[in-house]
């Protein structure tokens, strides 16, 4: 039996319906104006008369939340996770590591495999760390750092089921170029973070991802562009947002739109452990982390991770930088299909996974669907 959404307005990801319908049983199996709608048998269908329906958000970018963390290795856990992230609208997800010890990196891999074998929601592993800047550390513990080295990538991407689709490293590190060499013959996105690298070693780094614009990497000076600046200034890479309002001041986010554009930006939310628990105290890696106003810092005041939802992340990028639901959508959805090689993601085309999510007319997310199951919110 399909489901049919009927009178939506309706974004694909490749163009707007402003009265239209959409029937899905796993795979979306038609799309199109109301003018053209013709009843199956089987139907089951709904009138969402007014309502916003848009593409399932892809995260790439989040270590946890509701009390769990990819970290704990824990199989079961992991999957209650992403389960908790789909009333988000996340839809696709990269759990996401942390610089840690060889066998804590290792345990997380095994975890996030053996969930991803029963939740087809994980369609990939970020890595971010160990292999990055010590003076741009951020919240990641500072003696498990250590230089690149493919040996252990190539170990922990096994472990993963092979995969590890983006990896967090400083390009400016000893044995950087073997290692990206690695990735991209691997199918793994090199991305630029918690790195000090100038301009001039960016522009030899085979990077073409940058995470958490901003956030732990050398600033854009008027001497020295540095990893930000360089981010700006190239066309091609992608970008990571974490649109909370404190990692980014919003006019910084509406800067980083009108340079680098609606196509090259991800939206994120880099969340952890604490997203969606009482305010209070929380953990990072170890390391304690204090939650408060929406914003988790460590007991040094810096930013660890964020409790951001990607619903709100979704509204805020409209919010902050003016842009139009269309463009949000390829911020959220379409870019990093595209990115990433998600072939079944990112947009609502027949054929393609049935990953959807329905707004109110005010933007607050009603419900999700994920492979055409349904999710109330």
């Amino acid at each position: 039996m399909s489901v049919v959404l009927k009178h939506a307005k309706i974004y694909t990801g490749l163009d707007v319906i402003d009265d239209g319908f959409i029937r899905f049983d796993q795979q979306i199996e038609a799309v199109g104006p109301m003018s053209e709608f013709r009843a199956q048998a089987g139907d089951q269908v709904e009138f969402v008369n007014g309502r916003v329906i848009v593409p399932g958000f892809i995260d790439v970018h989040t270590h946890g939340g509701y009390g769990f963390d990819t970290m704990d290795g824990d199989a079961d856990q992991i999957d209650q996770m992403v389960n908790r992230m789909i009333h988000e609208g996340i839809t696709s997800i990269f759990p996401t590591t942390m610089t840690q010890s060889n066998e804590n990196i290792a345990h997380a891999m095994v975890g996030v495999a053996q969930a991803a074998e029963k939740n087809p929601v994980i369609q990939g592993v970020h890595l971010e760390g160990p292999f990055i800047a010590a003076i741009y550390k951020g919240a990641q513990p500072g003696k498990y750092i250590q230089d690149p080295n493919v040996e252990l990538l190539d170990e922990w991407n096994r472990l993963s089921g092979n995969r590890v689709k983006l990896i967090t490293y400083a390009p400016e590190d000893h044995g950087a170029r073997e290692f990206e060499d690695y990735c991209l013959a691997h199918g793994i996105v090199p991305s630029v973070g918690h790195s000090n690298a100038t301009r001039a070693q960016m522009l030899s780094s085979r990077a073409t991802h940058v995470t958490h614009l901003y956030n732990a990497q050398r600033e854009f000076k008027h001497r020295e562009p540095g990893v930000t600046g360089h981010a700006m200034l190239e066309d091609d890479l992608y970008c990571e947002l974490i649109c909370d309002g404190f990692h980014i001041v919003p006019d910084m986010i509406k800067l980083a739109f009108d340079q680098k554009g609606p196509h090259k930006i991800d939206l994120v939310t880099d969340s952890m452990r604490a997203k969606g628990m009482p305010e209070g105290i929380s953990e990072l890696g170890g390391q304690k982390v204090i939650v408060k106003d929406k914003q988790a810092r460590l007991e040094s005041g810096n930013l660890a991770g964020s409790v951001l939802t990607f619903d709100d992340a979704f509204k805020n990028a409209i919010r902050f930088t003016g842009c139009s639901i269309a463009q949000a959508v390829l911020m959220s959805s379409v870019n990093q299909a595209i990115e990433f090689g998600l072939d079944s993601k990112g947009t609502l085309e027949i054929g393609k996974d049935a990953d959807l999510n329905v707004f109110d007319g005010d933007l607050e997310l009603q419900r999700v669907y994920s492979y055409g199951r349904r999710f109330d919110n």
